[in-house]
């Protein structure tokens, strides 16, 4: 058989050479770019901004296994053999007893997010995308033409849901706060009564402002009005406690780039029986986001809280005892995951962000939307608090403030408080 495959390729040769010349009619105009010749070279940076998050370790390491197809049965096969299989790792060898040993991603991941929303709703997923696209998903799947839909807009991403709901066709009433602002049940129940809507959404971490939005109550006061209740948890999840089905939540969205710590590009969604709901998964990505809710199981859902917490109230005595002013004013209401700092009066805040990412690699954005321009925002770094960081090892109570005030000299001159510790502090 050997040589009968030798002498038919020695036979195709000549013809081969021809179709090669008859594909290739024209001369390449555009050589291989010299930058795609050379190692890709990424910075070791702290990323503190609205995301993506810096990576943990077992992330990254989850991010490099080999690729499957996504319809293959060690992705979503339901009623599998035996339990979980633990790492992604394991499980993966040749044998008879494989399809006992092979891991189904999809379920575990279901159960990861089940545990994070704190529901047991079946229909809870990953979905190619964002938390924008999660967004979508959830108003283009309960929004018609012609509904009444209410929007909490205190920041960027109720403006979205918004704009969203418009393209729709819906009849959108928004309730406009300013950034820092939350909504009151009594605010909420005005707006109920007023307009008779299908569809309530509220922010639970609004990124741009850092303002933590209670849900205690809301859920039922929805359902009391016969209204459906979205909520955006992208920039709080494993932050701040959220209970899905406690809270009457009836559809819950979130992303896998801030407190998960695992690449963007993946959004988290979960509905109700109340507001029922195929496409080619991200399957590296699910890797990654299978093992950062592993990270957050083995740690626990209540440790996380306590741990962001903990880390952001010694930020923010930090960050006030340097002279500079949080935000958001009332404690209750800053979001664990997101640290707000009042502009200074006299400085453009981009030259401070500038400043601080080029000499000290460190991410921190300027505001979003209605509050660009008026806060520096920075989420805390929380790969470490996946190893049960404590605020004496978390980098950034320490780095930031100081970046922040030498970053001030820097820029302006004097900082919020003269004689500041930080001149001689090691970033």
């Amino acid at each position: 058989m050997l040589r009968a495959l030798a002498r038919a390729s020695a036979a195709l040769g000549p013809r081969v050479a021809g179709w090669a010349r008859t594909m290739a009619s024209q001369q390449l105009l555009v050589a291989p770019p010299g930058a795609l010749l050379k190692p890709l070279s990424i910075p070791n940076r702290l990323l503190l901004g609205p995301g993506p998050s810096n990576l943990a370790p077992r992330v990254l390491v989850a991010g490099g296994l080999q690729m499957i197809g996504h319809m293959h049965k060690e992705m979503f096969q339901v009623g599998h053999v035996g339990g979980s299989s633990g790492s992604l790792g394991k499980g993966q060898g040749a044998g008879p007893d494989l399809h006992a040993r092979c891991p189904q991603i999809m379920d575990e991941i279901k159960q990861g997010i089940q545990y994070v929303f704190q529901t047991k709703n079946p229909l809870t997923l990953a979905v190619s995308g964002s938390g924008h696209c999660a967004l979508e998903a959830a108003l283009f799947n309960i929004l018609e033409p012609g509904d009444s839909f209410l929007v909490g807009v205190n920041g960027i991403w109720g403006q979205r849901a918004a704009d969203i709901g418009e393209r729709i066709g819906a009849r959108v009433h928004s309730m406009i706060k300013d950034p820092g602002n939350h909504y009151t049940l009594r605010e909420v129940e005005e707006g109920l009564s007023q307009h008779k809507p299908v569809l309530l959404f509220l922010t639970q971490g609004e990124s741009s402002s850092g303002v933590l939005q209670p849900l205690d109550g809301y859920g039922e006061l929805c359902h009391k009005y016969k209204c459906l209740l979205l909520v955006d948890s992208v920039a709080s999840l494993c932050g701040a406690p959220i209970y899905m089905d406690q809270q009457g939540i009836d559809i819950l969205y979130s992303g896998s780039q801030k407190v998960l710590n695992a690449p963007p590009g993946t959004s988290l969604i979960s509905f109700s029986d109340k507001a029922k709901y195929h496409h080619t998964t991200p399957v590296i990505s699910l890797y990654s986001l299978r093992e950062s809710l592993a990270l957050v199981a083995e740690r626990g859902l209540e440790n996380s809280w306590r741990q962001h917490r903990e880390v952001t109230a010694y930020l923010h005595q930090r960050l006030q005892g340097l002279g500079l002013q949080l935000f958001v004013k009332d404690p209750a209401l800053r979001l664990p995951t997101v640290t707000t700092v009042a502009a200074p009066a006299g400085y453009d805040w981009r030259d401070i962000v500038n400043y601080v990412m080029d000499h000290f690699d460190i991410e921190i954005t300027g505001g979003l939307g209605p509050s660009t321009g008026k806060v520096r925002g920075g989420r805390r770094s929380e790969w470490p608090g996946m190893r049960g960081g404590t605020p004496a090892t978390s980098p950034l109570p320490h780095r930031v403030p100081c970046a922040l005030v030498q970053a001030e000299v820097a820029v302006g001159g004097s900082p919020g408080q003269q004689g500041h510790p930080c001149e001689n502090t090691l970033l």
